[in-house]
């Protein structure tokens, strides 16, 4: 595409995106041009003359100039304020762009107005206690369209899906919290107005019974911004509600001893250590403890001298460390997890015995299972025993990938999810379902998000037969192998001779020496996997006895053990053999497993593959684009246009997880367990060969 073409492209695009937002982009238009007409882009507003005319406070409606709280909104106090005030206007962009028009113009011409007024009826009452930071800010006067900035930012929390909704109202109530407590500037406490505002409006935080995660995850966000809240009042003089701190002027060594326990904790906090909550605990009795003394210090005796303004500091940052405190004391059986304990088992009993593999491959001949269901069988896969099934699944950094669907009963697959999540979620795990069916997506919360990441391509076998256009392809293969005299033969590795074994091998060993990564796993067998008895192998052979290529397939039972069908796993062929080989052995297992009584057939589901949707999402779209860029390496594509030569009927294979937060968690596990022997300079040499081929 060409430069020009591009940009005409992005024309309608971009016109598009302003006819969606003419509210934001007026209100930063008024500002534009108050900041030229008014001299602020250049120069800093309170030195002009006219001021006290549009600045608003409690001082400029005590003198009547009841104007200020609407003409001071389009004024910015200096030429740099412009900056974050101008940004701050992309939460009124897209509240505009989901809400409409109106919604936005009134969150922030509503938002601006109850900042600056309530604020100023707080001080007014405030300041006749003669307390000081009250009486201080009582006085001061400000302009700028700060609080029905924040305000639209504030109700753009409701416009997010839980759990991301409690999510951002953490980091807004944290941001207005320590702007008034460490700062305490009279912007610092309409902000904090207008967050309380937007929630009263839109009542979208509610932590109804919040899951075991997010309990977590709001204890790592709180103890990482109260060591944060440390750093900062060593590097930023403070000026808030309790008094003020200079910068560099404090007891250095307390802070240091906080940050480090902090630091040490908070990612077991994440992780729901017992050990980070006790340690955490202790860290806040400690700093509640000092306050109160200082504060009866200070009540029987006011005039006594305390080393600078620590006091003002300590009780203030006690007024976080309580409300930390009362969260996880809440929150305590949150915080259960201990290192190297069997997924599955609780405080006063040890988990229930994983089960075998022998156990694992008779359930899933007595209960049946997927087309997927045979390679739990494989090696590096864990169980969990749960109360209605088996649950096979890998650990891969901090990440439980279930492999396709629970195993047992159809009608327990919804105990064994719940299950394994919960056990997961205790052990501080991430949670998620790969190659997964429908049946276990009907079972997952109903917040989790579901990605369809590849096809299920299934052959149904009763009535087979190799007529009419769409089987062209597998007839001319056929007959092309019966005039070059290649014989079909399905067996198992057990039965073969040893120099067919080593011709296997050899051909194995050669597809895999052609690619810059190892064999996949996972979901993709290997040769190995093809020496279980319950394996099937088909062999292309020459006439001379050469194996021309062969496939493995792997067993699919029903329930009451009924031998429903077969998976194919490996496809390998010789190269500079003979050509159709694939569709030869694939056709011929078609007709050999009809023959026997057979229902289905599945060429199982190339990784990354789905053909992705326009009402898929984003994240389905960047799987696409993934794909695209493997394709080279290992042709996921080009493997799933081929097994449309057998017109299959299509179900679809699902990733299962939480919500976007843990996809950063999830991609690198399933790299990892797709690739658990490739080293780091086998991911540069692939990722530099992609490069080339693109």
């Amino acid at each position: 595409m060409t430069t020009v073409e591009h940009a005409s492209r992005q024309r309608p695009r971009a016109a598009a995106v302003l006819t969606r937002i003419p509210g934001t982009l007026a209100v930063v238009g008024v500002l534009l041009v108050v900041g030229i007409v008014g001299q602020g882009l250049w120069s800093a507003t309170p030195a002009q003359t006219w001021w006290q005319d549009v600045a608003y406070g409690l001082p400029a409606l005590q003198d009547g100039r009841w104007w200020t709280p609407v003409a001071g909104t389009f004024f910015v106090v200096s030429p740099v304020a412009y900056i974050p005030t101008l940004l701050a206007f992309a939460g009124m962009g897209l509240l505009e762009w989901r809400r409409g028009t109106r919604v936005a113009l009134l969150s922030f011409g509503v938002g601006q107005l109850v900042a600056v007024l309530v604020t100023c009826a707080f001080l007014a009452v405030a300041s006749l206690s003669a307390w000081p930071w009250a009486d201080r800010l009582a006085g001061v006067l400000d302009v700028g369209p700060s609080g029905g900035a924040v305000a639209c930012i504030a109700a753009c929390c409701a416009l997010l899906p839980s759990p991301w909704r409690q999510r951002l109202w953490v980091v807004v109530f944290g941001y207005a919290a320590i702007s008034v407590l460490f700062l305490g500037s009279l912007a610092d406490v309409e902000h904090a107005v207008a967050v309380l505002f937007a929630l009263a409006v839109t009542r979208s935080f509610r932590i109804e019974r919040a899951t075991l995660r997010d309990r977590r995850l709001l204890a790592f966000a709180i103890s990482l911004a109260l060591g944060a809240v440390q750093v900062i009042s060593l590097l930023v003089p403070t000026d808030g509600p309790f008094g003020r701190t200079q910068a560099l002027d404090g007891p250095w060594i307390d802070v240091l001893v906080d940050v480090v326990v902090i630091g040490f904790v908070t990612n077991g906090l994440r992780l729901g250590r017992r050990w980070a909550w006790v340690l955490t605990v202790l860290v806040a009795l400690l700093n509640i403890v000092t306050s109160a003394l200082l504060v009866l210090v200070l009540a029987v005796d006011p005039g006594v001298q305390l080393d600078g303004d620590d006091a003002h500091h300590v009780v203030a940052t006690s007024v976080l460390w309580l409300a930390f405190l009362v969260y996880l004391v809440a929150t305590r059986s949150a915080f259960r997890s201990r290192r190297r304990r069997a997924l599955g088992a609780v405080k006063g009993r040890r988990a229930a015995d994983p089960p075998t593999l022998d156990e694992v491959r008779e359930t899933i001949r007595a209960d049946g299972g997927g087309t997927l269901s045979w390679m739990a069988t494989w090696d590096g896969m864990e169980y969990l025993r749960t109360t209605t099934g088996v649950v096979p699944f890998q650990k891969h950094l901090g990440v439980a990938i279930v492999l396709a669907d629970p195993l047992g009963p159809e009608g327990g697959i919804p105990g064994s999810v719940a299950e394994f999540v919960a056990a997961a979620e205790r052990d501080a795990l991430v949670p998620c379902f790969f190659s997964a069916g429908t049946r276990t997506r009907d079972a997952v919360p109903p917040s989790w998000r579901s990605l369809v990441i590849a096809d299920d391509t299934i052959v149904d076998l009763p009535g087979l037969a190799f007529t009419g256009k769409p089987w062209s392809h597998v007839r001319t293969a056929l007959n092309r192998a019966d005039r070059e005299q290649v014989t079909f033969r399905m067996t198992s590795l057990a039965e073969e001779t040893w120099g067919v074994r080593q011709q296997l091998r050899a051909i194995s060993e050669s597809w895999v020496g052609d690619k810059d990564l190892p064999e996949m796993r996972f979901t993709l067998g290997t040769l190995r996997e093809t020496e279980d008895p319950e394996v099937r192998l088909a062999l292309a052979v020459s006439a001379v006895g050469d194996v021309e290529g062969f496939l493995s397939w792997l067993p699919v039972y029903g329930p009451g053990g009924e031998h429903r069908g077969w998976t194919l796993d490996l496809m390998r062929r010789r190269d500079g053999g003979f050509g159709p080989v694939m569709e030869f052995l694939i056709g011929s297992s078609a007709r050999t497993f009809a023959e026997e009584g057979a229902q289905i057939m599945s060429l199982s589901g190339a990784p990354l593959a789905h053909e992705v949707g326009d009402d898929e999402g984003q994240i389905a779209r960047l799987l696409g684009q993934l794909a695209g860029v493997l394709e080279p390496v290992y042709g996921f594509t080009s493997l799933h246009r081929f097994k449309q030569k057998f017109n299959p009927r299509y179900e679809p294979i699902h990733l299962l997880y939480r919500d976007e937060g843990d996809l950063a968690r999830i991609g690198p596990a399933l790299v990892r367990a797709f690739l658990p022997d490739a080293t780091l300079r086998q991911y540069a040499a692939a990722g530099i060969d992609m490069i080339r081929r693109d």
